[in-house]
């Protein structure tokens, strides 16, 4: 297990470092540069228990690639991870909305993290609108799905399969949820919620039917990396949605941007090794419903970033759902194992 970890804890190390230096160097306080390692290291577990359920999807979805795009997804999609959504996306975000330029931006945070993190801030609605459409369109997806057979909450998981089949109920489902919760909001921020979300929903149509039309191009051996090129998209746009509420939720613990970068980083990392763990090990076809948590977190989170336009919601609690949901799914995966298994003994 620890060979899946060790360039995950290699990296860790050199985050520290630099989050080390980087708080000397700003304060020459020796004292000041390990509570910003300190802060490095929360912010990493803040991103580790949000994502948690990430990595099982990511998992459901990367052992189907081959291994040229799973060594890809390790190689550049970790860099797209960090320093695109952890840094570049947040900076995006500040400079669109105070119509500033990237070096402006990048100054603005360096200098005036107060003004950033408060810029910030206020797209907070917007971005939860197009995350939480977005993830929940995700987990929708899964459970919309007429070929699936397995089912772990089948009370309510085989009356989803059968709205299956009327096209587009999942995302007729998902309108009906942003409309109910935009009547909570003020009149300005409707709007840009709705707009939002609408375009959420348009983001993850537009990258299935991608995935869709390169799939249907598997028919030689240089379009299978086409194929690839497809799922790889997928998989980082639902990274990018699962690293909302990390990126905005880091700001109340520290407004250095370097310092969120490289404790979100390490999070990032470390997801993604344990993604890698859970394809070469096959585990989740070992715990039959550990996909089946997965999913139903992604739909608890989806939620959770859609009511939090209106309603506080404390990051505790969005990783606890997260957790106990993979937790309660992993724990019916054994029982239902250990049943299998009697069932087998008896027979024989």
């Amino acid at each position: 297990m620890l060979d899946y970890f060790r360039s995950s804890a290699i990296f860790t190390l050199i985050c520290l470092i630099l989050a080390f230096l980087t708080g000397y160097l700003s304060t020459h306080s020796v004292s000041l540069a390990f509570s910003g390692v300190l802060t490095c290291l929360i912010l990493a577990l803040l991103e580790i228990s949000l994502s948690f359920d990430n990595a099982v999807v990511n998992a459901s979805v990367l052992q189907k690639m081959s291994a040229l795009w799973q060594k890809r997804f390790l190689t550049w999609g970790m860099v797209i991870a960090v320093f695109g959504m952890r840094l570049v996306f947040p900076l995006l975000i500040v400079a669109v909305s105070a119509h500033l330029g990237p070096v402006e931006t990048l100054k603005l945070a360096l200098s005036q993290p107060d003004r950033y993190a408060l810029i910030l801030s206020k797209a907070h609605t917007g971005i939860m609108g197009f995350g939480g459409a977005f993830l929940l369109m995700v987990g929708l997806g899964f459970f919309f799905d007429e070929e699936k057979k397995t089912h772990w909450l089948a009370v309510i998981e085989r009356p989803l399969q059968k709205l299956s089949a009327c096209k587009g109920s999942e995302t007729v489902i998902v309108l009906m949820v942003v409309f109910v919760i935009a009547r909570f909001l003020p009149e300005f921020e409707s709007f840009t919620f709705l707009s939002a979300a609408v375009f959420g929903l348009i983001a993850y149509i537009t990258v299935q039917g991608l995935g869709s039309f390169l799939e249907d191009l598997m028919q030689s051996a240089n379009k299978v990396a086409k194929a690839g090129l497809g799922t790889f998209i997928y998989l980082e746009m639902m990274d990018a949605s699962f690293s909302f509420d990390g990126v905005i939720g880091s700001f109340a613990l520290t407004n250095n941007l370097i310092i969120i970068a490289l404790g979100l980083g390490i999070g990032a990392m470390f997801v993604r090794s344990l993604t890698m763990m859970l394809v070469k090990r096959g585990t989740l076809n070992s715990y039959r419903y550990l996909e089946h948590g997965a999913f139903w977190a992604i739909l608890v989170l989806g939620m959770i970033m859609l009511v939090s336009t209106f309603q506080e919601i404390p990051e505790l609690v969005t990783g606890l759902a997260g957790i106990g949901l993979i937790v309660a799914s992993l724990m019916s995966s054994v029982i239902r194992n250990r049943k299998v298994t009697k069932g087998m003994d008896g027979k024989i």
